[in-house]
């Protein structure tokens, strides 16, 4: 039986990876072996990143709310709580862009807050 040589569908495959793998620094880009371990590497890390982005931008928007808060003499926890109590439904991103752009507005909503906390405390 005659050999086969690895033809159309390999060099296809392997056109595919080294695709992927353009502006790779030195041999990363150039040969297969090493492009095909760095690309499967590549493609873990933005799997990764994709979910750690999310937590990361929470973690930023917490941290925007708790410095607006504390210049009205409210804590992140003191804050969220007394929204809670108000029924007021606003999410983390927006609230952290109000304390940041439109700081009245973000202290009407500290008002409402500390309104909502001294109501519950009576």
């Amino acid at each position: 039986m005659p050999r086969t040589k690895g033809g159309f569908v390999t060099r296809r495959r392997r056109k595919r990876i080294l695709k992927l793998a353009k502006g790779y620094f030195g041999s990363k880009h150039a040969l297969y072996r090493v492009a095909n371990a760095q690309v499967m590497k590549s493609l873990s890390y933005a799997y990764r990143d994709r979910r750690q982005k999310k937590r990361e931008f929470r973690r930023l928007w917490i941290a925007r709310i708790n410095a607006g808060a504390r210049l009205h003499e409210l804590s992140y926890n003191k804050l969220m709580f007394g929204l809670k109590l108000a029924d007021v439904t606003i999410n983390r991103k927006m609230l952290s862009e109000l304390a940041i752009h439109e700081p009245t507005t973000f202290a009407t909503l500290c008002d409402t807050a500390k309104k909502a906390i001294a109501k519950k405390a009576k």
